[in-house]
């Protein structure tokens, strides 16, 4: 499976693809910021409108496929915009299809995008998820660090509210180092 960082131009030619994955992930429950069921257009916009962002560098997006034009997962790092937060990044909108789950795909794109910000210099790391999901169990296991857990942050697909864990991680912290010759 490859797994790229996208431009506006990839961004553009993934919609439709990026936009079945992002209501296949919400009717599957994930809470992503969207109600169930999610409409294709209204997901197409909404990752039309992160392509500014992109250009900008304000965000960056990488999509897990197996075939060209065929999205199965993504993650995103929201790069900081402000001189007293250059240090650190949100990670944002992991998603896996749910025909593509249970093969490590999410650990992938969470590792793909650690990497990428302990290669840019980012000292911290922080993102939010609903409190009890399988999100949050992947989180634990790959060393993010609990901060503490918000009551009723956010509905879930089902428009339930649910509650919701901050969590941090300090990039490169529990990465292997190369093999030395």
């Amino acid at each position: 499976m490859n797994i790229v960082r996208l431009d506006a131009a990839h961004l553009a030619d993934l919609t439709p693809s990026l936009a079945e994955l992002l209501a296949d992930t919400v009717d599957g429950g994930a809470s992503v910021g969207f109600l169930a069921p999610l409409d294709r257009a209204e997901a197409a916009g909404w990752w039309k409108e992160r392509s500014a962002a992109v250009t900008e560098g304000r965000l960056a997006v990488w999509a897990a496929y197996e075939e060209p034009g065929r999205a199965l997962g993504t993650v995103s790092l929201a790069l900081p915009d402000k001189p007293n937060s250059a240090h650190r990044a949100e990670l944002v909108k992991l998603m896996v299809h749910r025909a593509a789950r249970g093969r490590g795909l999410g650990r992938r794109l969470l590792t793909v995008a650690e990497e990428a910000a302990a290669a840019r210099g980012f000292t911290l790391l922080h993102l939010d998820t609903e409190t009890g999901s399988p999100a949050e169990r992947l989180y634990r296991s790959s060393g993010w660090t609990p901060v503490g857990t918000i009551p009723d942050y956010a509905a879930d697909p089902a428009g339930v509210l649910r509650p919701t864990t901050i969590y941090y991680k300090r990039p490169g912290a529990g990465l292997v180092p190369p093999a030395t010759g």
